[in-house]
């Protein structure tokens, strides 16, 4: 073929003259535009870390300050140096070599750099100080103190004039707060107060007070010692053992899942939809390479940290024995390609620059007309990431990792991304609300083995056109993942769009070389084990009980004219659907973020708290309503009082975590730690948060309300629950359990959550006020 031969950079014979080698004009150009762009990025980076380094200072800064010395030095006839130089010639003739006026010159160049570094290291020290100030989140909802308002000042005036890149801010962000060992014995024993009974209670007080006396204090020492040392004492940590370290499956059990919009269809060709997502997705990469993604910042003027996004591309997980691995490049011209159990490499560049949307299709179409079978044991290899890990680590290492199976599985290792073209077609057209549910279950674990899901995310794209993601929880949080699909899903329909007759606007290429088919020799052994895996991945699917409710009723509009936080009244109606659905109350887990500091991660919000229950049971025998709205209300405050201490570094589970591990490598045993690090979580919770409000015109075009995304079942006996508040009126719930629970039942608790928020609603009588 045509494009294979131009792929081909060196074709040599060896005859009796010797080699006779011929090169290849077009491949040797093509290789000379991939250095370039590899120089290009190169320089990129570079600048991006100068730029970085040296922020809120900048290069006009530093041209202002020198200039100023230079000018002092040769108007005034000052030394700048302060006879700093004069000095130095004592011991060196520097008189010899330089005059008095150059001497004065080199001077104040040096003097105005010193004095600008000097600036910087203020600048960015006080902004590090003013950023470890969390009280501007205790005012009251709506009002803002003055106290507030000066240090919101102070923040700008010395986060510096320049525009900030993605990473400007991680120097100046302070670290992760260390909590004491009574604080946060103290809050672990009011956090379980409502859920046992007085014996229970009494004997896990004098476990606790034993550890905070006894062996809490030695942890602390060595963890202090970590925390002075590390940028962030907990995410290492966090990483390796609650995720690599893990070895069982992480399909289904850690993996979670995007989806697409929920009314609206740009196109039912699935070429097309992958063309101009893929093109999307790489547009969002390049941003990222040249740090020109803005930093998330609250309120406009607090930074995030923004360290999750460095592994977001060309990032796989490795397995191994005892642990798995991050393996991430640091640049991918490729993406991988899965469609009826074959695997394509597809380049993303050609000519020197990235593929346009309708060149995309045209390679998917390509694919999509393949008709080789599948050679044997390709089908469902990658049930091998979807299994227990030993199996798939040592499968990899004996069988994977040879002959041209090395090369295939490094071209998907080492890929962008991942892209699965489904044969199979989701959400229905007809009935979009009612076909979610086993869209849903697609895009968690597929068939098993129609996603590698070792990678940090896998494109999948349907039949009919739909699409979604899936991605891998150890290289970082949902958060991060969700702003890129944000920003796919507003550039498909609107910035990218479609011709009349579905294909992505553009031209394809007549001459552009086709993908290229993955050649795997799997042995016998190996498929055996494939098999295996594909039994544990089949069983663990099959066991999901996925619901998604789009709970269109009301949203945060009608919500905040209660005067209530919108997450707290979710979370309290999750407390009251979860108390009808079992009746009794569990150990609640709510994820909340740390990113205001440094490599912050997650931190956990107990949200079961004494005053919620004590609402629940006032609201479960009908109490008068003013006690329940007064009850709500407290619970309300509580959970918020709960959150920020979270976001603020002063949550319990983390520093727990963290106590246990020390208390692991000294080899000693806490029965107080043991016991609380093995307690389930029975209703696990996450708000998926909607970032970029600006994306989407939700009032023009309502058709582009995103359905969020979620995960499987934490406990094998409990509920998982994401919920996305999309716009004034909508939240989606995305509620997951195992079938073989026979306590458990999705679409039961859906019912309980959907009835526990009218219910709560309701006590307001909000219907009465405005006729009042």
């Amino acid at each position: 073929m045509a494009e294979a031969h131009q792929a081909v950079a060196f074709q040599f014979t060896v005859s009796p003259d010797g080699i006779d080698l011929q090169l290849s004009h077009e491949a040797l150009r093509q290789v000379y535009l991939s250095g370039l762009h590899s120089w290009k990025k190169r320089f990129i980076r570079f600048k991006n870390g100068v730029m970085n380094g040296v922020y809120p200072g900048s290069a006009p800064g530093l041209l202002l300050v020198v200039g100023g010395y230079l000018g002092r030095a040769k108007y005034a006839q000052v030394d700048p140096s302060l006879g700093l130089l004069s000095k130095v010639g004592t011991y060196l003739p520097i008189s010899r070599y330089v005059s008095v006026e150059n001497q004065r010159v080199i001077g104040g160049m040096l003097v105005g750099t010193g004095l600008w570094a000097i600036i910087i290291f203020i600048m960015r020290s006080t902004l590090k100080n003013l950023l470890s100030w969390h009280n501007w989140m205790h005012a009251p909802h709506g009002t803002v103190s003055w106290k507030t308002r000066m240090w919101l000042v102070l923040v700008k005036i010395f986060s510096g004039v320049r525009t900030p890149q993605l990473y400007s801010f991680q120097a100046a962000l302070p670290h992760l707060p260390l909590p004491s060992v009574k604080d946060t014995v103290c809050r672990y024993l009011e956090s379980v107060r409502p859920l046992l009974d007085g014996e229970h209670f009494t004997r896990m007080e004098g476990l606790a007070e034993d550890f905070r006396l006894n062996l809490g204090p030695r942890l602390q020492w060595y963890l202090y010692l970590k925390w002075w040392w590390a940028s962030n004492y907990v995410s290492d940590w966090w990483e390796e053992y609650i995720y690599l370290r893990s070895r069982g499956p992480i399909m289904v059990n850690s993996n979670y899942y995007a989806m697409d919009f929920i009314y609206s269809f740009p196109t039912s060709l699935q070429a097309a939809r992958a063309g101009n997502a893929i093109h999307a997705i790489m547009l969002y990469r390049r941003k990222l390479d040249r740090a020109q993604i803005k930093p998330l910042m609250v309120q406009f003027t607090i930074p995030l940290c923004s360290a999750q996004y460095e592994r977001m591309f060309n990032t796989s997980r490795i397995p191994g024995v005892e642990t798995d691995t991050i393996q991430h490049m640091t640049d991918s011209r490729h993406i991988v390609v899965y469609h009826r159990g074959r695997y394509f490499k597809v380049g993303m560049f050609y000519d020197g620059r990235l593929l346009n949307p309708r060149e995309i299709e045209q390679q998917m179409e390509r694919i999509l007309a393949d008709e080789s079978p599948p050679q044997d044991g390709e089908e469902q290899l990658a049930a091998l990431t979807a299994g227990d890990r030993v199996p798939w680590a040592c499968a990899r290492e004996a069988y994977l990792r040879q002959g041209r199976n090395r090369q295939s599985l490094d071209a998907v290792e080492k890929a962008a991304f991942f892209v699965t073209l489904d044969d199979t077609e989701q959400r229905d057209p007809e009935n979009p609300v009612q076909s979610l549910d086993r869209y849903g279950k697609s895009l968690l674990h597929g068939k098993g083995y129609d996603r590698w899901f070792d990678k940090s995310f896998n494109l999948i794209v349907f039949k009919n056109g739909t699409m979604g993601l899936n991605a891998e929880h150890s290289w970082a949080d949902a958060p991060i993942i969700s702003h890129l699909w944000e920003q796919v899903l507003s550039m498909d329909p609107v910035k990218l769009g479609y011709t009349d007759d579905g294909h992505c606007k553009g031209r394809s290429h007549p001459s552009m070389p086709g993908p290229v088919r993955l050649q795997w020799s799997i042995p016998e052994e190996c498929q055996t084990m494939i098999r295996n895996s594909v039994a544990v991945a089949q069983a663990l699917a099959d066991d999901v009980d996925l619901h998604i409710i789009p709970f269109s009723s009301f949203g945060k509009g009608l919500i905040k004219k209660c005067r209530i936080s919108p997450d707290a009244f979710i979370q309290i109606a999750l407390q009251l659907a979860h108390y009808r659905d079992k009746g009794q109350f569990c150990l609640t887990y709510e994820a909340s973020m740390t990113r205001l500091f440094r490599e912050g991660r997650t931190e956990t919000v107990r949200s079961c708290t004494t005053e919620s229950c004590a609402f629940v049971r006032a609201f479960i025998n009908n109490e008068p309503r003013e006690q329940k709205l007064q009850l709500l209300r407290r619970a309300a405050e509580k959970h918020q009082q709960m959150y920020r201490l979270a976001m603020t570094g002063c949550g319990i589970d983390r520093h727990l975590f963290c106590l246990y591990v020390v208390s692991k490598y000294l080899g000693v045993e806490s029965p107080f730690l043991q016991e609380v690090l093995s307690e389930p979580w029975r209703l696990s919770t996450s708000q998926t948060p909607f970032q970029q409000v600006e994306l989407f015109d939700l009032v023009r075009h309502p058709e582009y309300v995103t359905t969020g995304g979620g995960f499987g079942p934490v406990a094998d006996d409990g509920y998982g629950v994401a919920y996305v508040i999309v716009g004034e009126n909508l939240i989606n719930f995305h509620i997951s359990s195992k079938h073989s629970s026979p306590e458990t039942d999705s679409h039961r608790f859906g019912s309980n959550i959907k009835a526990a928020l009218q219910d709560l609603l309701d006590l307001f009588q909000l219907d009465q006020k405005s006729s009042d």
